[in-house]
């Protein structure tokens, strides 16, 4: 048995221990440990690389923007700063034809742009909105379907900690991926509201009526959001405006939303106790499947098959675009059997050398950056399909009287608007670079 050959198997050893519920994180460690041992027929070699590796991984300096952009999300809610957004939204936006699906849509946006995670958006904004819908008459179907999908805009409206992984994996600036990024995520937002009024319309008894508010409450309203522009200016203005890296705002972020949760009354030292605790949990978590994913691609690369499928794929003339296609179905397969995180770090040290060597005509950064940012919506929308749609299950947690079934049929507009968000902006490059163009 070759190299190629135990790599290849090392696939569906995987899917099986993912199958079998070992962590995602354990099981790609196991799977590297056991493929390296076949093919160098000693653990002393492997000890010593896993030495090597521990400190190289977590001796980055990067990859500590993760507990801060972290933390920064869970003062972000003792602060109150979800219930602000959603209430604005839903005064400026709740009397029209599905308007506070839309204004869930429209917070979970806001709270994304200080929060950089898809699972803590959905579960934060779905305690804030779903009693909301529900008050107003909104179906279950579309009242967690929309939170669902709401909640994806987490991870592509920066700051994203699926992009920081992204941009160590592909050695990428994170300010550049940062502003890249946020055009596409404008798009998303509009998207879900164009599918949200498309739905109502289709399904008229599926959403009630608001009454409208006045424009003396509209204003009050936006008073109380002052503290999420604040914090979103100076994080991503500050990364934009090149004041301080992205690990520093981070930091300057993560202290602002803390000081404005204990101006709120939501911080004290129970739950700041409480807030650290989450965040170390949550650090430790990524951090193992950091780790696992480091030693499986080590694996990899020792068996040299991304080596190998760049050189096969590169030297057989195929279509550049036709391989994208390929790629991006392989994406939203994999989406549906597994976590975003763990599909970035598992696939991109593989596919991202094939399409380098593939001509698109950009250059190498500009098809890092825009590679990433389409890979990120396809992973994005698996986190809204069945039957792993994490997004989907901590949504339906909260609706117990909506069944499962229902929030699938729910959150399906809003799949199809991502798949041609997809279909654009890979036939547009231009679309997802024109910031990065005029900012740099």
């Amino acid at each position: 048995m070759t190299n190629i050959d135990i790599a290849l198997l090392s696939f569906p050893v995987l899917l099986l221990l993912i199958f079998l519920r070992v962590p995602i994180g354990l099981a790609m460690l196991i799977t590297g440990i056991g493929g390296s041992y076949f093919i160098n027929g000693s653990f002393l070699m492997i000890f010593a690389q896993l030495k090597n590796l521990t400190w190289g991984t977590f001796s980055s300096y990067s990859l500590s923007i993760i507990p801060l952009f972290l933390l920064m999300g869970q003062f972000a809610t003792l602060g109150g700063m979800s219930q602000a957004l959603f209430k604005a939204a839903e005064t400026w936006m709740g009397h029209k034809k599905g308007g506070v699906a839309m204004a869930a849509v429209g917070a979970c946006a806001g709270f994304g742009a200080i929060c950089g995670s898809s699972l803590a958006t959905a579960a934060t904004m779905g305690q804030v909105a779903l009693p909301e819908l529900r008050r107003y008459g909104y179906s279950g179907e579309l009242a967690t379907g929309a939170l669902a999908a709401g909640g994806t805009l987490g991870i592509l409206i920066p700051p994203s900690v699926i992009l920081v992984i992204y941009a160590i994996l592909t050695e990428q600036n994170i300010a550049k991926l940062f502003v890249a990024a946020f055009i596409p995520g404008i798009l998303a937002a509009i998207g879900y509201m164009i599918a949200i009024a498309i739905y109502v319309r289709l399904k008229p008894g599926s959403a009630g009526h608001r009454e409208r508010a006045p424009y003396s409450e509209r204003f009050r309203s936006l008073i109380a959001v002052w503290p999420v522009l604040i914090v979103f200016i100076t994080v991503v203005g500050g990364i934009y405006g090149g004041i301080f890296t992205p690990t520093e705002a981070a930091a300057i972020g993560a202290f602002g939303t803390g000081v404005i949760a204990l101006m709120n009354g939501g911080l004290d030292r129970s739950t700041l106790k409480t807030s650290i605790l989450a965040t170390a949990s949550a650090t430790g978590m990524i951090f193992l499947i950091v780790f696992g994913a480091g030693v499986y691609n080590a694996f990899l690369a020792l068996s040299q098959l991304p080596q190998t499928t760049a050189a096969y794929v590169g030297s057989q003339g195929f279509n550049p675009w036709l391989i994208m296609v390929v790629v991006l179905v392989l994406y939203l397969v994999f989406g549906c059997i597994m976590d975003s995180l763990s599909m970035i770090l598992l696939t991109v040290p593989i596919f991202f050398p094939v399409m380098s060597a593939l001509d698109f005509g950009l250059t190498p950064e500009e098809f890092a950056l825009w590679f990433g940012i389409i890979v990120l919506i396809v992973v994005e929308v698996g986190l809204i399909t069945p039957p792993v749609g994490m997004n989907l299950f901590v949504i339906n947690s909260m609706a117990r009287d909506t069944p499962l079934s229902a929030t699938y049929r729910g959150v399906f507009p809003f799949v199809v608007t991502d798949i041609i968000r997809v279909a654009i902006l890979t036939m547009f490059p231009a679309i997802t670079l024109v910031a990065v163009r005029l900012l740099y």
